[in-house]
């Protein structure tokens, strides 16, 4: 079951066509992975300050299939699933609120998590990997996949 992250496209996210900026979809998405994170008692300030643990971003892309303007109500739905013991990934699947029975963008979002001062890889962290487990629908898999190596 995926997470949903509402959001209200502002004037400001458009550009001069009147349409969303293209990086500005994955802003969007980022905000829900911020605001999915934070329902596992994750605080924000403390996770991105990355004094632990980093957690970039390593990959992202988005396909558009319909525009989206000033006014247009969102539904994000994101599901992350576990790649590795360091790494995972966030499908987005993005849809008009008044309409998820087809999507008008999805993207993908990869995260490796290393250790902020060497830049090696490292183990998610124990909320993190919570965190994956909730919004993944796939806990059996989750837990398949953690025994495997790198």
């Amino acid at each position: 079951m995926p997470f949903i992250y509402d959001r209200t496209v502002h004037f400001r996210d458009t550009d001069a066509a009147g349409v969303v900026y293209f990086a500005n979809v994955l802003a969007f998405c980022h905000e829900g992975y911020e605001a999915a994170i934070a329902t596992t008692g994750i605080e924000l300030p403390e996770f991105f300050r990355g004094t632990r643990v980093a957690v970039p971003i390593v990959h992202a892309s988005v396909d558009f299939f319909r525009p989206m303007q000033c006014g247009d109500r969102l539904q994000i739905h994101l599901t992350p699933k576990l790649l590795s013991r360091s790494e995972f990934e966030i499908s987005y699947a993005i849809y008009f609120a008044e309409a998820t029975h087809k999507a008008i963008g999805k993207a993908i979002t990869r995260h490796v998590c290393i250790h902020p001062e060497t830049r090696s890889r490292k183990e998610l962290p124990k909320p993190l990997a919570h965190w994956l487990h909730q919004w993944s629908g796939t806990i059996e898999q989750t837990k398949i996949e953690q025994t495997k190596g790198e």
